[in-house]
Order: C-alpha cells, then structure tokens, then sequence
C-alpha cells in the first residue's frame, strides 16, 4: 500500500480576487492531492503543505499552476524547515543568503525560535548548534524551552543560569542520546581544568545535539571552528542590534556572566 507524501507549495497573488484559493483546492481535489495546511507566509503569498499517495500528480499540479495568470508558483517542492516553522507561524526564518548556517531572530520571535530549535533537537545523532547573542536576549530560557519541546532532557555543562556550573565528570546515564547538552562557551573559556574540557570533548564525540551559547568564544578557546558547526543561530534585542563578541574588561566585574 502506498505512503502519503508531503510536498510545499508557495505562490504570489497577482490578482487577489475571491475564489482563487477554490479553484487552486478544487484542483487538488481532481488530482488526488489533499492541503494539509495553508497560512500566510509574507505579504500576498500563501503557504501551502500537501500530501498525496499519487506523487506523479505533483508535475501535472505545477504545470497547470504555471497556466494560471492570477498567481505565480514560487516554490514547490518536498517541504524542509524552514518550510513547516512558516506555515506554523505564519512567515519564514530570516535566513542570511550569504552564510547558509546562519538564522536570525529577534526576541519578540522567541516562539518561532523555540519551534525552529526544536525540531533541529529532534533530530537523531550528532548536531552542533552556535547560538550568539547579547546577555539577557533569551537564549538560555529558548534552549531550554526548545529541549523541552522536543522531549528531551537537558544539561548544563557549564553555565550560569542560576549558580556557576562547570561539569568536570558525567554519570553513565548522562551520556544517553536523550540529551541535549548545553555549553556557555565564555564560562568554559574562562575555567582552566583540563577534566572540564575533557568532558566538554567527550561530548562532542557522543550522537546527541550539543548547543553552544557564544561559539565565538568556543571557537577561540578551543580546536573547534566554525565547520564544525551545523546550525548557527542569532538572537537579537531589535534587527539593527550588533552582537558583541568580547567580553567588556570595564570595573573587573563578571557582569557579562550573570546573565538570563
């Protein structure tokens, strides 16, 4: 017996006149090709997630779309993402065209985040997420949050959540795949033992998702670069916001560190 498939259609209004969206259903509907959800992902386009048991449909969908002077087809293809977070939500993930790893959110989208890290954290074996950001953004409270979503358990390798903590051991439980493990990177940076950078290696190395706050400073402090990450992620306060990536030496006080 054959499986559904999904499929993501995008299109533009070029007309945006009643009925459109009947007619598009109702051509679906002869095609054997059943909407599973539609939303609004930008300014006159609409999102749409498809599924079908007739996957040889989806041509003859596109070229009778294209026929159709009243929209214009943008995208049509088996869904990623970035594809299912907007039709949830509503519009797309800031994606920088110039460095493909890199997402950017501001924190009154910290839902967005949150649904996006989650389903990156659903994922099986191993993953490396950067998360940059100024203190106080959110990306301590939207890592945690995202763990929780996907069903995971988290831990803190090091971190200053509620009181400094920097793992130098783990149990045997805690090397499980069901982890997600978290790193502030400027708090490993600035402990010297080797034992906590053993573990922080170790870890690596294990099948799990492993989320760095500050990766700048993870990328200095460490044999570690930028290659190594899959996903770098970038919360800001507002768009124009510039993310420092040094801590501030000012009155020799850890301010930078007692954050969120």
């Amino acid at each position: 017996m054959s499986e559904f498939e999904q499929w993501y259609l995008e299109y533009e209004l070029n007309v945006n006149r009643p009925g459109i969206l009947g007619d598009i259903a109702s051509l679906m509907g002869m095609l054997h090709i059943s909407i599973v959800t539609i939303n609004g992902v930008d300014h006159q386009r609409r999102g749409m997630l498809l599924q079908t048991k007739q996957p040889d449909q989806i041509p003859r969908l596109a070229a009778i779309l294209k026929t159709m002077s009243t929209i214009d087809v943008i995208k049509l293809r088996k869904p990623k993402l970035r594809d299912r977070i907007a039709i949830r939500h509503g519009r797309y993930i800031d994606h920088s065209s110039g460095e493909i790893k890199t997402f950017r959110f501001v924190r009154e989208d910290l839902g967005i985040l949150v649904d996006f890290m989650a389903e990156l954290c659903k994922q099986d074996g191993h993953l490396l997420i950067g998360v940059r950001g100024m203190p106080r953004v959110g990306k301590t409270e939207s890592i945690v949050a995202a763990s929780v979503s996907a069903n995971k358990k988290w831990l803190f390798l090091s971190s200053t959540l509620i009181k400094q903590t920097v793992r130098t051991s783990l149990f045997d439980d805690e090397r499980t795949g069901d982890y997600v493990y978290i790193i502030d990177a400027l708090v490993s940076q600035r402990h010297f033992d080797e034992r906590h950078w053993q573990i922080l290696r170790e870890v690596m190395r294990l099948p799990a998702t492993k989320i760095v706050e500050h990766p700048d400073a993870f990328v200095k402090s460490s044999e570690y670069t930028w290659d190594d990450f899959d996903y770098i992620i970038e919360l800001r306060n507002t768009t124009e916001e510039i993310i420092v990536t040094e801590p501030p030496r000012a009155h020799g006080g850890n301010d930078w560190f007692n954050f969120e």
